[in-house]
């Protein structure tokens, strides 16, 4: 049976072949149905890309990719530091492509990654998967993910529900009864770290406990989200602590609370999630990820699918750490 070409996938796609090229190589411009529509005609003609058919008779690339929003998250700039310190000089060529916003875009480059076949494996340090881009990757290329799931391929993860908790078990510890939860707007539908962050603060301290306050993404979210807070006389009198769905929110609003000369922890406390470098620095109470330690794991883990390919890999849970400092205190009497 001869080869399937990137001419008889166009044919049956029923689109141009620099269609088919643009599906390979630059996904993002191409609109979702007709990226779909070609990468499925590529999964059921079996095709092979050209860089794929000269290498597929080795024992592999010794290439491997990791996708994430790495400009958009300080975080997963941390776990690829995690994964290039597990690489050293191994020899391994490690393919980093950056991706939009998880929260309010999808993440074409993720799907035609199994298709084109420039890499041995991927690891995928954050980006929800949908269906077909998930089955996609299970049936055709060794995938870890990190902090997402999907049946079938292995994840290491946190429990961010239980990141939300211990912050709540702390600040009512303090005697804080009514906190502000300060989140960011999400588009994109998935059980987001903050929603689960959001989940574990409520299970301590009530539905009527934790006020969330929504604003848009950016630097300037943590300030924008004590405006709002402040706006509001009767809800400002309740609350006693802001929580930062993530620190750099946490902190825009410990910024905020200061030029306000609101003092801070007796008057207001601030907590974030995450543990950034930069958190400790200011004092901010905060959860620590592993975020480093994660990306060691994952590439670990990567390499155990590559060496034994078929042999289930357990999915893996680190823990977090609950880090008090100076911006919480006793309530507010």
């Amino acid at each position: 049976m001869e080869d399937v070409t990137i001419y008889d996938v166009a044919e049956r796609a029923h689109v141009s072949i620099s269609t088919v090229s643009l599906a390979l190589n630059h996904p993002g411009r191409l609109k979702r149905s007709t990226l779909e529509r070609v990468l499925q005609v590529a999964d059921d003609l079996g095709f092979v890309p050209k860089e794929r058919a000269v290498v597929r008779a080795r024992k592999g690339v010794h290439r491997i990719a990791a996708v994430a929003p790495f400009t958009s998250y300080p975080s997963f700039s941390r776990r690829l530091a995690g994964v290039f310190d597990e690489l050293g000089d191994s020899g391994e060529q490690l393919v980093v492509s950056d991706c939009a916003d998880i929260a309010v875009s999808t993440s074409p480059v993720l799907a035609s990654i199994p298709v084109r076949g420039h890499v041995d494996g991927l690891l995928n340090l954050g980006v929800p998967l949908d269906e077909k881009i998930g089955e996609r990757l299970r049936q055709r290329l060794p995938t870890v993910l990190l902090d997402t799931r999907y049946p079938g391929l292995p994840d290491i993860s946190v429990d961010d529900h239980e990141g939300g908790r211990l912050v709540a078990e702390h600040l009512a510890g303090l005697g804080h009864r009514t906190v502000a939860f300060l989140n960011e707007v999400e588009t994109y539908p998935f059980q987001s770290p903050p929603v689960l962050r959001l989940a574990g603060l409520r299970s301590v301290l009530g539905d009527d406990g934790v006020v969330e306050i929504t604003v848009p993404r950016g630097t300037s979210a943590g300030a924008a989200a004590v405006g709002r807070l402040f706006a509001d006389s009767e809800l400002r009198s309740r609350v006693t602590a802001v929580v930062g769905c993530r620190d750099l929110v946490a902190l825009g609003a410990l910024a905020e609370l200061r030029r306000r000369g609101v003092e801070v922890p007796g008057s207001m406390s601030v907590a974030g999630f995450d543990d950034d470098p930069v958190a400790e620095t200011l004092g901010l109470t905060t959860v620590r990820h592993p975020f480093e330690e994660s990306g060691r794991l994952a590439l670990r883990t990567l390499r155990r699918m590559l060496a034994a390919p078929g042999t289930p890999i357990e999915s893996q849970l680190l823990p977090l750490t609950l880090m008090p400092r100076s911006t919480t205190g006793p309530a507010a009497g």
